[in-house]
């Protein structure tokens, strides 16, 4: 591969162009005349939605976070099965309705003055040949003033080969499921392309039928109960209560528009408790730092900066109270398997983290990118009683205190927590052990057998003890000139860490390559390592190099990509004491990375694995929308080539080369602990 070599203290490239531009430019795609559209998730990386979300808010569309308003899907799923059970997932339930265009209606009117109609056969209606008709009128007299004794002369709106092929579609309240080809074409031509060819399934929307009802001790959510008593159903009803839909605010955002409307706080006050509101906003109030009563913008929000990568975030802002009470509301979110909404909050979370001020009005919120009514609704209900009702519930749910319990145990996500509670049955560590033991991994296993010692935080002091060992390992078996560098939350500057993650490199690749084999035998060898979860050695099987551009095992940030070692460290040096008499260690077990990074690109692999998860997730984002490259911690390639682009330079630390690749990628650079998005 060829590579394209950059130099930090020089100007950041213009993103590439493919081909000269045509003397006439091409039509710009506009989707502002289309209902709400959804895109699923359905078989795409978190990168890959939101490069497509923005893609569409980009071309006008109404994009929509709610399946009950949306009435266009685009997905990667193909079979109607699949398709069905994506919709019922996010709440959405269908029954199948083909639609077939009567093509035998009269161009003309005629008679009475009426209107063409449309008709549109639903299948399985009640009544044998029954069909549901939809009137377009579109016919109209050239003159209003014409002697009545004249025939009437009535002209068609539209022609049948003029005639958008897509309003007979369009013209019911049916959900449509197109592929995702369809809005691909519709970039490449400019032009809304017919939705028929590119139309996977079509469903009318149905309650569901079964009462959901979840037999959980202890749980506050029955079957008897319609009342959002639960956070699972809080959830649900999120979108009903909410001053505005998320097309009207995604909308708003885009286009700077959104007011702080008259909200009540989701608290039930008392009789001599004031209902809290968001005050009405002026038009003058969108300009940005012009209210009286507002402090004057910092530079990013009135340059609607949008990628958390672009801007300072501190370990300790002002409105961390605030923000710790969103932080429990995406994790319920989390746990109950709202992706949408964890990344929505993510976002919000992330912009208000490096606010740079102690927020005192709703109004401030209404002009930070990410966040919307939502947030500042959610804001007034703190500033008035100190808490967030939504909060409280998901804290004292007792569903989610046990999702909880076993989120918390190494190697199991969310959906294995959900799984854990929901399918399994499991309501604390005893049944998994129990019940579940053979079934779990081994790193599962390790995290249950180990589970209150990967909870005790790790001091400052042993993290470094512990890099320290593992780097004097790493020079014993290779060479003197090997570098390492402790990342994640302790370089971000956290007093306590929950595990350790150390990169090393040197210089000279040939010394990286099979080391992390090398270095895990060592340590294994004086019993530092009490186990040995696993062995990565990816980069070293592709020689080093970045990872292919059409590869999919890096899980968007490159955690994959490099070579690694997933261990459990113990400290074998210990004073047993006089009355121990079988010499136990009892120093705690912790985790412990260790990632090995070649030397040409060790820069992308320190940023990659400093900062905070909102920052690397618009890092990427900021990279592929700006350049049109793909970024992981393994390099950097060109999308449209396939070359990889070397923004790592000349550099003799690990810091500089990440220094250059901030320059490099047009960034200011950033210390690690402004990097502290969550």
């Amino acid at each position: 591969m060829s590579s394209t070599h950059w130099m930090a203290s020089s100007p950041p490239p213009e993103p590439p162009v493919e081909e000269k531009p045509d003397p006439m430019p091409k039509p710009t795609l506009q989707l502002s005349s289309l209902p709400p559209i959804f895109v699923s998730e359905s078989h795409l990386d978190t990168c890959e939605l939101h490069e497509l979300e923005d893609e569409v808010v980009e071309a006008g569309g109404l994009l929509s976070y709610d399946l009950k308003e949306a009435k266009i899907v685009l997905t990667k799923a193909e079979r109607k099965r699949r398709i069905q059970l994506d919709l019922r997932s996010k709440g959405c339930y269908t029954e199948e309705v083909e639609i077939v265009k009567d093509t035998n209606t009269s161009d003309f009117a005629s008679g009475e003055p009426g209107a063409k109609k449309q008709r549109i056969f639903q299948a399985g209606s009640t009544g044998k040949g029954e069909a549901e008709e939809s009137a377009i009128h579109d016919v109209s007299t050239e003159s209003d003033t014409e002697d009545e004794s004249r025939p009437v002369k009535r002209k068609r709106k539209q022609s049948p080969v003029n005639q958008d092929p897509n309003d007979a579609y369009f013209s019911n309240s049916y959900i449509k499921v197109l592929r995702l080809q369809w809005f691909v074409d519709c970039r490449k031509q400019g032009t809304i392309v017919p939705i028929e060819p590119y139309l996977l399934y079509q469903g009318r929307r149905v309650e569901k039928s079964d009462d959901i009802s979840t037999p959980v001790k202890g749980s506050s959510f029955t079957a008897q109960s319609k009342t959002p008593q639960s956070i699972l159903e809080r959830a649900r009803a999120d979108g009903e209560t909410d001053i505005s839909s998320p097309v009207q605010q995604r909308s708003a955002r885009k286009l700077g528009q959104i007011g702080g409307g008259r909200v009540s706080a989701p608290f039930q006050p008392t009789p001599h408790t004031k209902r809290a509101h968001l005050l009405h906003q002026t038009t003058s109030e969108h300009d940005l730092g012009q209210s009286s009563d507002l402090p004057e913008m910092p530079p990013w929000v009135q340059n609607v900066v949008k990628y958390a990568c672009q801007r300072s975030t501190p370990a300790d802002p002002p409105n961390a109270s605030f923000i710790a009470q969103l932080e429990k509301i995406k994790l319920a979110r989390l746990l109950t398997g709202d992706e949408i909404g964890v990344r929505a909050y993510s976002t919000s979370i992330a912009s208000l983290a490096a606010y740079p001020y102690k927020l005192s009005t709703a109004r401030e919120i209404m002009h930070l990118p990410g966040c919307d009514a939502k947030i500042a609704n959610l804001y007034v209900e703190f500033a008035n009683y100190g808490k967030i009702q939504e909060a409280e519930n998901a804290e004292n749910d007792e569903g989610l205190k046990i999702q909880r319990l076993f989120y918390n145990i190494w190697g199991v996500g969310a959906t294995t927590a959900r799984d854990f509670y929901k399918e399994k049955g499991w309501r604390d560590l005893d049944d998994v052990v129990e019940y579940g033991w053979s079934t779990l991994t081994r790193v599962q296993q390790i995290g249950v057998k180990f589970y209150d010692e990967f909870l005790l935080p790790i001091p400052r002091s042993e993290v470094e003890d512990i890099a320290s060992t593992i780097h004097q390992h790493a020079v014993k078996v290779r060479d003197k000139g090997m570098q390492s560098l402790v990342v994640g939350g302790y370089r971000r500057g956290k007093e306590n860490c929950g595990d350790v993650d150390i990169i090393l490199s040197h210089p000279d690749e040939d010394q990286t390559l099979h080391i992390i084999t090398d270095i895990v035998a060592s340590l294994e060898e004086e019993s530092w390592i009490t186990h040995t979860l696993l062995i990565s050695t990816t980069t070293s099987n592709r020689s080093q190099q970045t990872l292919p551009l059409n590869s999919s095992s890096a899980h968007g940030h490159g955690f994959d990509s490099l070579d690694k070692a997933l261990v459990v460290w113990q400290n074998p040096r210990f004073d047993p004491g006089p009355s121990d008499t079988k010499k136990k260690n009892t120093n705690p077990h912790r985790r412990v990375d260790i990632i090995i990074a070649p030397w040409k690109t060790i820069g992308c692999a320190v940023m990659g694995w400093s900062g905070g998860t909102t920052f690397q997730r618009d890092l990427r984002r900021y990279v592929r929308q700006t350049y049109n490259y793909k970024f992981d911690s393994s390099g950097v390639r060109n999308r449209r080539t396939g070359d990889v682009v070397d923004v790592d330079g000349k550099a003799d630390t690990m810091e500089q080369a990440e220094k250059n690749v901030f320059g490099a990628l047009g960034l200011e650079y950033r210390e690690p602990w402004e990097r502290c998005t969550g």
